[in-house]
């Protein structure tokens, strides 16, 4: 079970209450058609034959009140019209009985049918009798009446009662049995529900016990690794999503205890790195004369740079104004194409609208020709007198085929120009979209102009600002030794950084039950660092010097000669934002420009040199962040 997925789970759940759901609907379904059946039954067959008996006894009651009045009245015509309905009633009579002697199919009903006709046939005889003396005025007609056609009708009228009686038992018992299977339907719809609650309930108590447990113990193993004990093993022994979940989390205790030791071992390197940064101060005061030399090359490389900025600024925004037209242009040919398509499609439709219109002269011509044909066939038959009518009819003919012939031919040329006329409308519709996209070409050349022509203008305010800050930087050099200070601040901030680190790290508790700051006593070797600054005036080396110092400093900032562990520290990616701070209290105090040395290309290692200089102000922030 625990290596199904959720998916799996739910889905076994809620399958197993459709199923009881569908058992149960199966169940009341089979009692409501055998319910239907039963219903069917007694509606269409035991009822039927029920009334069927009572309307043969009611035609009986009928022929008995005909009968009477027959011998009451005296007068001929009435007496024909009580024998004209007594002969109705008798074949209505009579299809009824033979409607019900069809329908009877048990072998009881039949006995009784077989003594019902045996009455039936002995009361047809009595009737008979009568009917033939009432025919002729037979003074013995009452008498036949009183003995012979009252009884046989009284024994007809007992057999068909038994018979009704009959039916109606049957349609009695039906019915018994009808709300037998309905009782039945009940008991078997509440049992199925109760057993349907009872194995959903059961069903839901095993999912939601798969799922909840496990979460409980994950929700207990954050708990642990939130307190900072990152000793306690994580269950990895699912394979559903819970396990993948399981798996997750211990996949982020071992990050969390791979990152804890790694900046444990990191912490070591920053004491290391915090004397390298006074080290590199040494090299700062040896490099601002280079700097100042080029930092004049730079000045009067951006002025030109800038004149060539601006021309091409002038000339994007001509080329800008000439696509604009050109843009317009093609829109107006675009417009003008649309309406060509919109011709074309006019002429399309009128030539479809002719061929309508000849197909329906063709058909006047078709029933022409057939109308002339006819009046040919009628002339034959007219003989001499229809000769000159057959003449006509055999013109109307010749000239219904050649109405038909021009018609077609006239169709032939009007569905060939529908078809030249469709083909030109799709050229002209292809038309339509190349010039649409022609101008929507021309309009994004036309915006990548008018951003050029905005890249140009915001380049050449850029290297106008540029100009601006190369000559600051020229003055900011002359203030470079100050930041030898600042610097070896940085270094003892740097060392501070470090040792709260650890004690940040000493929260988690790793496995053996020590904690992660074990190396805290790395940062006592960094105490004793020198932090000696060099000479203010930067007499302390020449050129030669600094050049031969800057290739040893740029290793040593990278962190590359330290330690294994020391190349996590990487003084370039804040280089940006430590030149701003430093560069910000150069800048005020700056009141005058260097002395310019020979000119000379700029050592390439001492860029980093000076970045980690630069780095000092904001040093607090830039390890925090670390």
């Amino acid at each position: 079970m625990k290596n199904l997925r959720v998916a799996w789970k739910l889905g076994l759940g809620f399958g197993t209450v459709g199923l009881l759901l569908l058992v149960l609907a199966v169940s009341a379904w089979a009692s409501l058609v055998k319910v239907d059946e039963m219903v069917d039954l007694i509606v269409e067959d035991r009822y039927v034959k029920v009334m069927m008996v009572r309307d043969i006894d009611g035609e009986l009651n009928q022929q008995a009140r005909l009968t009477r009045n027959i011998v009451i009245f005296d007068d001929a015509q009435q007496r024909k019209t009580q024998l004209e309905q007594l002969a109705t009633s008798r074949k209505e009579a009579g299809e009824l009985y033979d409607k019900l002697a069809a329908l009877i199919e048990s072998e009881d009903g039949k006995a009784l049918m077989a003594k019902a006709l045996t009455s039936r046939e002995g009361y047809k005889k009595a009737m008979d009798v009568f009917v033939a003396q009432a025919q002729a005025n037979d003074p013995a007609l009452r008498e036949t009446l009183l003995t012979q056609l009252r009884p046989a009708q009284l024994a007809y009228e007992k057999n068909l009662n038994e018979l009704s009686k009959f039916q109606a038992d049957l349609m009695s018992k039906d019915a018994k049995s009808s709300q037998a299977s309905v009782d039945r339907a009940e008991l078997t719809i509440l049992i199925t529900a109760g057993l349907g609650l009872t194995l959903a309930v059961f069903a839901a108590l095993l999912v939601t016990g798969s799922i909840t447990k496990p979460i409980q113990r994950l929700v207990e193993s954050m708990d642990t690794m939130s307190a900072g004990d990152l000793t306690a093993e994580v269950t990895t022994d699912r394979e559903d999503e819970i396990g993948q979940l399981q798996k997750g989390l211990h996949r982020l205790r071992e990050a969390l205890v791979n990152t804890v030791r790694l900046v444990r071992s990191n912490a070591e390197s920053v004491a290391t790195a915090s004397a390298q940064i006074a080290q590199g101060n040494q090299d700062l005061s040896q490099r601002t004369e280079e700097q100042a030399s080029a930092l004049e090359q730079t000045a009067a490389t951006m002025e030109e740079l800038g004149s060539t900025v601006q021309s091409n600024a002038d000339n994007a925004r001509q080329a800008d104004g000439l696509s604009r037209n050109a843009a317009e242009v093609a829109s107006r040919g675009g417009e003008m194409v649309g309406h060509v398509v919109a011709t074309m499609q006019g002429i399309s439709d009128s030539s479809r609208k002719i061929g309508d219109i000849i197909g329906v002269i063709d058909g006047i011509a078709f029933q022409t020709n057939i109308l002339a044909l006819n009046a040919a066939v009628e002339a034959a038959r007219a003989g001499e007198q229809g000769r000159g009518f057959a003449v006509v009819a055999g013109e109307v003919r010749t000239l219904a085929q050649r109405s038909a012939q021009a018609a077609r031919e006239i169709k032939t040329l009007i569905t060939s120009n529908v078809e030249q006329v469709e083909q030109g409308n799709a050229l002209v519709d292809g038309a339509g979209r190349t010039m649409e996209e022609i101008v929507g070409s021309i309009k994004r050349v036309s915006d990548i102009v008018s951003e050029i022509t905005a890249a140009t203008v915001e380049q050449s305010n850029g290297i106008h600002q540029v100009g601006e800050a190369v000559g600051q930087m020229d003055m900011v050099t002359q203030q470079n030794a100050a930041l030898v200070e600042e610097s070896a601040a940085a270094a003892e901030s740097l060392k501070t950084q470090a040792q709260q680190l650890l004690e940040a790290v000493d929260f988690f508790k790793l496995a053996g039950g020590t904690r992660a700051a074990s190396g805290a006593s790395a940062l006592g070797a960094s105490a004793s660092v020198s932090r000696s600054g060099p000479a203010s005036d930067g007499s302390g080396g020449s050129g030669a010097s600094g050049r031969s110092q800057a290739p040893k400093l740029s290793k040593t900032a990278g962190g590359s000669a330290s330690s294994p562990s020391a190349p996590s520290f990487k003084p370039s990616k804040t280089s940006a934002s430590g030149s701003k701070l430093g560069s910000q209290p150069a800048l005020k105090a700056a009141t005058s420009p260097a002395k310019p040395s020979p000119p000379a290309r700029p050592v390439a290692p001492a860029k980093p040199a000076l970045a980690v200089a630069a780095d000092a102000p904001g040093a607090d922030d830039q390890w925090t962040s670390f």
